[in-house]
């Protein structure tokens, strides 16, 4: 054993947590190996020598790697080697960023890289949250500066009990999944999925895990203690006071007056001129320092925008801190798509559609947990014309999957289940324009776009915003409704919250400071609720309820159970007998183990038909039923007629009358269509009886 192997033992959540450090990674900054059952991740954290030259924003890169031999499975594709980062490891990544970036010192731009590598998967204890944890401690035990510790957990709620990181089975009951991070004294991230839980049971969530996080903060705090590195003197860029002082003084008149603008395209042509100007001005006087002159151009453009919000209650385009901006909105837009929801706020707006699918069309999944396929899919795309810029389209980054999943969680509550409605699911919400909350507009134009295809939902979803404006120099906040983009930008807090009449469904909360409180968190979830009930009844104005027709063009689909012995016999061997069905009805079907089988078609008589014909084959025989069929195939002692497809019957000579029968062909012959009663069910096959020849 290395002589700097030290190891570190705590309780989270009723569960053992080992952390290993001084073993592995010797060249890293912060490294540690973390254990909890038999869940193993690896963390490290490093930091360039140097500022990345020009850097004007901070370089944290985040990457959470899946390692497929961590559940002792080998990956699919041609090269047998992890390929790009799976839609879950993406947001682990997130989920990692958001807590740790406020906490680095401002004006540091040195490249900071944190990698959770995941070795080895137990179900019971997802690697997700130990990833979080373990990011923390490398940070903390590193040289890199940072003003951690920070602790995460799992907040689970069952039978209205809360549970800590709870385990597979908890988590198939639990109405809430609840990821939350923070110091020991705030709040620093919350991220939510529920069941329409009551703003009280979330508020009570997020403290009962945060009184779990200060235990692991203070275990933190005892590792650095004990091995951690002395910080790294860095030199942080600031803007000489010489430039600074006399950019204020040139444009704070100036400045004032392109703030008194509500509009925002005449604010923004307004900005635009002032900064002509004062690069102009200065261009000279301060040559070469453009960069260090737009820097204090933002921070005073910050300083008025938060001091008017503050002092005033009056917000960048002139409302109250707890107005919404106009809301519109439109449905049936797109006649070929299933469902289309248009949602308007302000100058926000989503256009999502709605595409209903066969069951068999769900999303294969591979990943490290359970969960291997999902039959409702939410995507998130953002054009650069959303915001008036000229930018070619590229593939969705991590913003966009987040933003598309934080959708899906919001609405995934209320959508009905397989057997309600056999359907796979997939939105798209494209976002037009884009003045701040977007993410919300798509909860929002989704929850249309599914009332507009005729999708029974339990209960509509809407979407809203919050922002924060905090003092520095007081305890003074402003909680804002409907932040837009100025906002959020200049702003603290990007909290977003989704829900129906009777609760939240999801939360996602960003923030720049160093945590929030209680009473500012339950003043935001109580103000956010007022602004959901309003967002909703503007979208019910438009659509009250669900569509009770669908749409033409989506599939119609039918579903019913078989005996799941039968399975076998509607496939047939090689899939003739399930092939000849589809070929003579052209509809799909699909047969799920538990015999569940799916129709779609367009034409409800052909579904109906392949119905019958399924039902046919599936049928449990018994003694004295009736057929009508088709003599298939004749033979010396008899007759085989076709009483579903792939299945037969023996009609024997001796049944054909009453009278002595000296050959088949004097009675019936190939194709004459045929009533037969069931005599015999044996080992060899069904025994018929001839009752009435109906067609030749």
């Amino acid at each position: 054993m290395t002589p700097n192997y030290k190891e570190f033992k705590t309780t989270i959540g009723g569960s053992e947590v080992i952390v290993e450090t001084g073993k592995y990674c010797a060249q890293s900054g912060g490294s540690c190996l973390i254990r909890c059952g038999e869940t193993v991740v690896m963390l490290n954290a490093t930091m360039s020598d140097s500022p990345r030259e020009g850097m004007d924003f901070f370089p944290l890169s985040v990457d959470y790697e899946e390692k497929m031999y961590s559940i002792g499975k080998i990956p699919g594709g041609f090269k047998k080697r992890e390929a790009r980062p799976s839609d879950k490891a993406i947001l682990t990544s997130r989920l990692i960023d958001r807590p740790i970036r406020p906490l680095f010192p401002k004006g540091f731009y040195n490249d900071v890289v944190v990698i959770a590598t995941v070795l080895s998967v137990d179900q019971n204890f997802p690697p997700e949250v130990y990833a979080m944890i373990g990011s923390s401690i490398a940070l903390s035990i590193s040289d890199i500066p940072w003003a951690g510790p920070t602790g995460s957990v799992v907040v689970g709620m069952v039978d209205g009990k809360y549970i800590i990181n709870p385990n597979t089975e908890e988590r198939e009951k639990s109405v809430l999944t609840l990821n939350l991070s923070g110091t020991s004294e705030a709040i620093m991230m919350v991220e939510a999925g529920a069941n329409e839980i009551s703003d009280e049971d979330m508020i009570k969530a997020i403290l009962f895990g945060h009184e779990e996080i200060k235990k692991i903060c203070a275990f933190i705090s005892t590792m650095q203690a004990e091995i951690g590195k002395p910080k790294r003197e860095i030199e942080y860029y600031k803007v000489p006071e010489e430039i600074n002082a006399a950019v204020r003084e040139f444009a704070d008149a100036k400045l004032d007056h392109v703030l008194e603008a509500y509009v925002r395209s005449e604010r923004q042509a307004r900005e635009k001129a002032l900064d002509k100007e004062v690069f102009a001005h200065f261009a000279d006087i301060f040559e070469g320092k453009k960069r260090q002159i737009g820097d204090v151009l933002y921070a005073m453009q910050k300083e008025k925008v938060r001091r008017k919000i503050l002092d005033k209650g009056i917000r960048p385009d002139g409302r109250a801190t707890s107005d919404i901006r106009p809301i519109w909105c439109e449905t049936g837009v797109l006649p070929r798509v299933h469902g289309t929801g248009v949602f308007t706020r302000g100058e926000t707006q989503a256009l999502t559609t709605c595409t209903l699918g066969t069951v068999s069309e769900f999303q294969k999944l591979e990943g490290l947990d359970s969960e291997n396929s999902k039959r409702y899919m939410h995507h998130y795309n953002f054009a650069s014309y959303s915001t008036g810029e000229a930018r070619s389209p590229r593939s969705p980054g991590r913003r966009e999957i987040g933003h598309g999943a934080l959708a899906e969680r919001s609405l995934e509550p209320m959508l009905p289940t397989e057997a309600e409605f056999p359907y796979t699911i997939r939105l798209v919400s494209e976002i037009l324009s884009s003045n701040g909350s977007t993410s919300q507009a798509s909860v929002c134009g989704s929850t249309l776009a599914l009332m507009d295809a005729g999708v029974p939902i339990k209960r509509p979803v809407a979407g809203i915003a919050m922002g924060l404006i905090k003092d520095d120099k007081s305890d003074n906040v402003a909680i804002l409704t409907d932040i837009q983009g100025l906002e959020d930008f200049l702003g603290d807090m990007d909290f977003k919250v989704a829900g129906t009449e009777k609760g939240i469904t999801a939360i996602q909360m960003d923030i720049k400071v160093k945590g929030i409180t209680e009473e500012v968190f339950s003043q935001a979830i109580k103000q956010a609720n007022e602004g959901r009930a309003h967002i909703l009844a503007k979208m019910l104005e438009t659509l009250p309820a669900t569509r009770t027709v669908m749409n033409q063009y989506a599939p119609k689909i039918i579903s019913f159970k078989i005996d799941p012995s039968k399975i076998r016999e509607v496939i047939g061997a090689g899939g003739k007998v399930i092939n000849k069905i589809i070929e003579e009805t052209g509809v799909k079907i699909d047969l799920n183990d538990e015999g569940t089988v799916f129709i779609a078609s367009p034409n409800q008589e052909q579904a109906e038909k392949a119905k019958a014909i399924v039902m046919s084959i599936a049928r449990i025989l018994k003694t004295g039923d009736i057929f009508i069929g088709k003599v298939a195939r004749i033979i010396k002692v008899g007759a085989f007629v076709e009483l579903a497809p792939g299945k037969d019957g023996m009609l024997h000579i001796s049944k054909l009358s009453d009278k002595r029968v000296e050959n088949v062909e004097d009675i019936i012959n190939i194709g004459n269509i045929v009533k037969v009663e069931v005599i015999n069910i044996g080992d060899r096959g069904v025994d018929l009886r001839l009752l009435e020849i109906i067609e030749k």
